[in-house]
């Protein structure tokens, strides 16, 4: 049978055609996925400029243009275009194989022929001097794969400037060639960054020029095979969505392995694909049998989660064995179970009773409740002996005995108060779940897979612990601190989950471009990071293969003003081609969302919820905390500026608690950061007034 492959740029050229068109595309592509001869289907288009490459026809106005590898068993359909324009694409590309890494590149004459055009406005510095790579060898040069007739162009760089001018006409292995060179990398430091264009991350021992098929399957980041003509017809009925169940190599070898002997953890910085390797993990234990749940911190995501495994898997008995449930739900079901249905308190009645509970007292209502929650819930103790002695690890306000035993109190009469209303916190939900669960002596699930594991509360770790039996693959764990949205900090050893020797690492972003990353990641600042596991966690490392274009960012100096600005960004990724719902637009507070939404709305702009259909042609809004974990094709930040962003209310006062007050701007940074890496290939970033302080400056 033959081995289907679709290349990434197709995908928002579909989006783009009309729905008969798109209609012709799939039934031509099913046709051309269930033929047993399929390479009979193909004509040789006028002039080819790569005899590898054939067309299918779609309709009578529209052409398929098909890489076809010799061989007779490989195709991977490239673009759809008008005949004339089918002729003329296969005229003006050719397809090669990259020397030094054995990725697959696309030369395009228009392209090779600019370079050329550039190369008068280059030639600006005195013979010899100034060079961006003088110190460079040409046999360094192509040892780490650029291609000999760019050297002559690459000769004459002056500066990063220049070399930007070549970013839209050279092959992307080697641009980040050059990039590293440009940005101090040694020649052996180098050739090990275009090493991590590859999933597996090293070089070849040998490539084949001539191997177009071994090349493909070293680019997953622009190309991906497909399983079968359901998987095809699957990707282009959502050609967004899909993408995000593909899984490349160095995922599927921690997703795929036959067997981890206790609990394992994957970690990474967003887009690594820590995500996509837990749907795949889920679906490879859920073929074996046996209960299986992924898990989650919000509902948003869990929804999501969902949705991405009804893409993925399509055996539905093997779909029926996988529950999704964040963690929350998970707690109140149980305790439903045994005692009927809880009543979830208000937050905001929380945090009034807690300011009865404090009044006079030397520590302030939040004071109070934070302990309540990160000391008292998350150790889970009923004895204010218990509260009197136990370590307070992150907490930096220390506390006399007599001071803890004020808190005790406090929180005793919270509790008492919230017991006589028949109310529980989510908290105390999953303390109290857990604690059922271990007395029922039977775990419900064989296996749970934790994804987003870093917002996760010690209470609900014990909960998890309690819901699945300890052995093999018990636990599979994706986790980011450097995307910590809450106050929740845990040491998964301490709480009898240890993932000593087997914990993995991803450090390649298939989702957002470098350009994006390059900008976000120092919104992070410079203070240490400690895992799950509890060793130091960094970004060393983590890149991107993908380039494209830089964040956008803009101040406005009214609301209104910042809206239009808004409404304009939009509008140009709508008519780029950008489905709506791969639009999302964030902000720090749900008042803030709300009015962009009703700013979006009279200017004819359609938004939803996260909660929304998902097949409603809408831009998701939403906060930056419930936008955790998603991502678009587009992403809008908005009201990035002093007084919202650090939020003045999330952040201990320094003069309360000084080790509280690091960590709550700390996890701000986190926030900022967490919502401008949900986007794919276009960020936009603004602001009314005065910018954060955590953006680069000027705005």
């Amino acid at each position: 049978m033959a081995r289907l492959a679709i290349a990434r740029g197709f995908l928002a050229e579909y989006a783009k055609l009309q729905k008969d068109v798109q209609s012709a595309v799939d039934a031509a592509c099913a046709k051309f996925a269930r033929h047993p001869y399929p390479g009979t289907l193909l004509e040789k288009p006028q002039h080819s400029r790569d005899g590898r490459m054939g067309t299918i026809r779609v309709n009578g106005s529209w052409r398929g243009v098909v890489l076809a590898p010799p061989g007779g068993d490989t195709y991977c359909l490239v673009t759809v275009l008008p005949p004339d324009e089918a002729n003329a694409y296969a005229a003006n590309h050719r397809f090669s194989v990259n020397r030094a890494v054995g990725v697959l590149e696309v030369r395009d004459k228009e392209d090779e022929e600019a370079v050329q055009r550039l190369q008068p406005s280059l030639n600006t510095a005195g013979p010899g001097g100034g060079r961006l790579f003088g110190d460079v060898s040409d046999a360094d040069l192509t040892w780490l794969g650029v291609d000999p007739n760019l050297l002559p162009a690459v000769r004459l760089l002056t500066g990063e400037t220049d070399l930007e001018m070549l970013h839209a006409v050279v092959p992307e292995a080697q641009y980040a060639a050059l990039y590293a060179l440009a940005s101090g990398m040694t020649v052996d430091e180098a050739q090990g960054e275009v090493a991590r264009l590859l999933s597996a991350g090293t070089r070849p021992e040998q490539v084949d020029p001539d191997d177009l098929v071994a090349a493909m399957e070293r680019t997953p980041g622009a190309i991906s095979f497909v399983s079968g003509p359901e998987e095809l017809q699957l990707i282009l009925a959502y050609p967004f969505a899909a993408w995000r169940t593909f899984l490349h190599p160095s995922q599927r070898k921690i997703a795929y392995r036959e067997s981890y002997a206790g609990p394992a953890q994957v970690t990474g910085g967003p887009g690594t694909g820590k995500t996509v390797t837990v749907l795949h993990r889920a679906a490879f234990l859920a073929e074996r049998a046996g209960r299986v749940l992924v898990t989650t911190f919000n509902g948003n995501l869990a929804g999501a989660l969902r949705a991405q495994l009804d893409l993925l898997i399509r055996d539905a008995g093997v779909r029926r064995r996988i529950e999704v449930l964040n963690v929350d739900r998970l707690a109140y079901s149980i305790v439903k179970q045994a005692r009927g249905t809880p009543v979830i308190a208000d937050e905001r009645v929380l945090r009034a009773r807690w300011a009865r509970a404090a009044a006079g007292l030397s520590f302030t209502p939040a004071f109070g409740k934070n302990e309540w929650e990160q000391v008292i819930l998350a150790q889970d103790l009923h004895t204010e002996q218990a509260y009197l002695t136990c370590p307070r690890t992150g907490r930096g306000r220390p506390l006399a005995k007599a001071q803890r035993s004020l808190v005790w109190q406090a929180a005793q009469q919270v509790s008492a108060e919230l017991a006589a209303a028949r109310e529980s916190t989510h908290l105390q939900l999953a303390n109290e779940a857990a604690d059922l669960l271990r007395q029922s002596g039977a775990p419900p699930y064989r296996h749970i897979l934790v994804d987003e594991a870093q917002d996760l509360h010690p209470s609900q770790w014990r909960l998890l612990r309690a819901a699945v039996a300890p052995g093999p693959d018990d636990l599979f764990i994706a986790a980011d601190p450097h995307q910590r949205i809450y106050d929740n900090r845990v040491s998964l050893a301490s709480l009898g989950i240890s993932v000593q020797g087997r914990s993995r690492r991803l450090s390649l972003n298939y989702r957002t471009t470098q350009e994006i990353l390059a900008w976000a990641v120092p919104l992070l600042g410079a203070e240490p990071v400690t895992g799950l596991d509890g060793e130091a966690n960094s970004l060393l490392g983590y890149r991107s293969p993908m380039r494209g274009q830089r964040p956008q960012l803009r101040a406005a100096a009214t609301r209104a003003e910042e809206f239009d600005f808004l409404t304009e960004r939009i509008r140009s990724w709508l008519a780029s081609g950008i489905e709506a719902q791969a639009i999302g637009v964030m902000a720090r507070s749900a008042s803030l969302v709300r009015e962009a939404r009703e700013a979006l709305r009279a200017d004819g702009i359609a938004t939803a919820s996260l909660n929304g259909p998902g097949s409603m042609q809408a831009v998701r809004a939403g906060t930056m905390h419930a936008m955790k974990g998603l991502e678009f094709q587009a992403v809008a930040v908005i009201g990035v500026e002093q007084g919202l962003i650090p939020e003045p209310s999330a952040v201990t006062p320094a003069t309360e608690d000084a080790v509280a007050h690091a960590q709550d701007v700390q996890r701000e940074r986190c926030v900022l950061f967490v919502a401008c890496t949900r986007a794919r290939d276009h960020l936009y970033v603004s602001a009314t007034g005065e910018p954060s302080m955590f953006l680069p400056r000027p705005l």
